[in-house]
C-alpha cells in the first residue's frame, strides 16, 4: 500500500527556481512529482514483465494531488490485474482516436486539404454530393472500420435512383479520401479499391449537338431573329463561329481581342485544365483567329460593352453571362437540351469541319483539345495559325451560305 508524502502546499510551492536543478518529490507507491523548468509532471515508476517503466499520470495543476494519486491507484489495479497500464492507455487512447475521426471528419480535412488545388466550384460540388449521399449513411462511422459491403451498399441507393454517374463520382471521391486517410494513418486500407466493376456503367450520353445543314441553318436564322440582351445576342452569334467551350466564352475581356489583326488569345488560366496546372503554367493561351463576320460583331458590341473590361457583360452590371444564358437562348427559341446547348456548337463544327474535309489536326488544335505531348503542347499557341486562320474564315463563310440558304 502507498505511503503518502506529500502535502497540497508543499506541491503547489515547488518549483524549479527554488531547486535550482530538476527534482523529484515521490509520494509513494511509484508515483513522484518531475520538476523541470517547463513544468511540474505527475509520473509513476513501476515494473512489468521484468521491466521497469514510467507512466505518465498528468501536469500540475490541471491534474490535481488528489486526482494523480486515482490515477495512481488505477494504475496500481491493473498490475494487480496482469495489464501494463502504458498499453491500457495507448489501446484508450488510439480507440478514442478511432472514434473521432469519422468519415465526416476526415472528408471535410480532405476538403480543406483540397482548397487552392482544386476550383472552388469543383470543390463546392464535392461537398454537395458528399452531404447528399456518403455523409447520411457513412459520415458518423469511424473511417478506419467501414467495410466494402457499406461503401456499395451506400453507393446501390444512389443508383437505384437512376443517378449512375453520380455513384460512380460519390465512388471516386470515397477513394481519395481513404487515400488520405491512409497517408495520415487513420485508415488502413481503401475500401473501394474492392469495389471495381461492381457498379453499373454509366451510360454514354453525348451533349445535345445539330449537325444536319438544313437543321443548323434554321438555328442560325433564329438566332439572328433572337431579341434578348445585347450580350446575349452577341455571345450567341459568335459560338458557333468560335466554338470556344462556353467558359471561355462568355468569361471574355476586351483585353484578349485584337481586332485589328482579327484574333483572340485566351489565357491559359480559363482554357481546359487543373488548377494545379493552370497556376504552374502549364496550359497553354489559346489563340482564335477572327473571322471578318466575328469582327462585325464584336466591333457592333464594342460600342456598347467597349467601356468595361467585360465583353459579355450580363444585366446584373459587372458579372459575365451566367453558365446557363446561352441554354435558356436556345430553349426560348425551341431548341431544348435535347436538340441543342451552348457547349453542342464544338461538336458541330468537328463534325462538319471533318465532313468538308479539314485536316484533323488543324481541327484538334482550334478545338483546344489537350495534347498527348503536354510539353509540346506548352509551345504550341501558334501552331499552323495560317491553316486556323484559313479554316476559321472559310467556317464562317460556309454558316452565311446556311443562314441565307433558304
Amino acid at each position: 500500500m502507498a505511503t503518502d508524502k506529500l502535502t497540497d502546499k508543499q506541491v503547489k510551492s515547488a518549483n524549479f527556481a527554488k531547486y535550482g536543478k530538476r527534482k523529484k518529490l515521490s509520494d509513494g507507491g511509484g508515483m513522484y512529482l518531475d520538476i523541470q523548468p517547463s513544468g511540474k509532471y505527475w509520473r509513476m515508476k513501476y515494473r512489468f514483465d521484468g521491466k521497469e517503466k514510467t507512466l505518465a499520470l498528468g501536469v500540475y495543476p490541471d491534474v490535481s494531488l488528489k486526482l494523480a494519486r486515482q490515477k495512481r491507484a488505477e494504475a496500481r489495479a491493473q498490475l494487480a490485474e496482469g495489464v501494463d497500464p502504458n498499453e491500457s492507455k495507448r489501446q484508450a487512447k488510439a480507440t478514442q482516436k478511432e472514434r473521432s475521426d469519422t468519415f465526416r471528419i476526415v472528408a471535410e480535412d480532405w476538403l480543406k486539404l483540397k482548397k487552392g488545388e482544386l476550383a472552388d466550384s469543383t470543390l463546392e460540388v464535392a461537398r454537395k454530393r458528399l452531404e447528399t449521399w456518403a455523409y447520411p449513411k457513412l459520415g458518423h462511422l469511424p473511417i478506419a472500420h467501414i467495410k466494402p459491403a457499406q461503401v456499395l451498399e451506400t453507393l446501390r441507393e444512389i443508383e437505384a435512383q437512376g443517378k449512375h454517374e453520380t455513384a460512380h463520382r460519390i465512388r471516386q471521391r470515397i477513394g481519395e479520401i481513404y487515400r488520405y486517410a491512409v497517408a495520415e494513418g487513420r485508415a488502413e486500407t481503401d475500401p473501394t479499391s474492392t469495389l471495381k466493376g461492381l457498379l453499373k456503367t454509366v451510360p454514354t450520353r453525348h451533349r445535345a449537338a445539330i449537325t444536319s445543314e438544313e437543321k443548323l441553318g434554321t438555328l442560325l436564322r433564329a438566332m439572328d431573329a433572337y431579341g434578348g440582351h445585347a450580350s446575349t445576342r452577341a455571345a450567341l452569334k459568335l459560338a458557333p463561329l468560335l466554338f470556344l467551350r462556353p467558359g471561355e466564352l462568355r468569361n471574355a475581356e476586351w483585353t484578349e481581342i485584337d481586332l485589328q489583326s482579327r484574333t483572340w488569345v485566351v489565357p491559359g488560366k480559363r482554357m481546359k485544365g487543373t488548377l494545379k496546372a493552370k497556376r504552374a503554367g502549364q496550359v497553354p493561351d489559346h489563340i482564335v483567329p477572327l473571322s471578318k463576320q466575328a469582327v462585325l460583331i464584336l466591333k457592333e458590341l464594342y460600342a456598347l460593352t467597349g467601356h468595361q473590361h467585360l465583353v459579355f457583360e450580363s444585366v446584373r452590371s459587372g458579372r459575365p453571362l451566367s453558365e446557363n444564358t446561352i441554354n435558356v437562348a436556345l430553349k426560348s427559341m425551341g431548341f431544348d437540351g435535347t436538340t441543342m446547348v451552348g457547349h453542342g456548337f464544338r461538336a458541330t463544327a468537328s463534325t462538319l469541319l471533318h465532313e468538308q474535309g479539314w485536316q484533323p489536326e488543324v481541327i484538334e488544335l482550334q478545338l483546344a483539345h489537350k495534347q498527348r505531348n503536354q510539353v509540346a503542347a506548352t509551345y504550341n499557341r501558334s501552331a499552323r495559325l495560317k491553316e486556323r486562320t484559313k479554316m476559321m474564315q472559310a467556317w464562317a463563310d460556309y454558316l452565311f451560305d446556311l443562314k441565307t440558304d433558304k
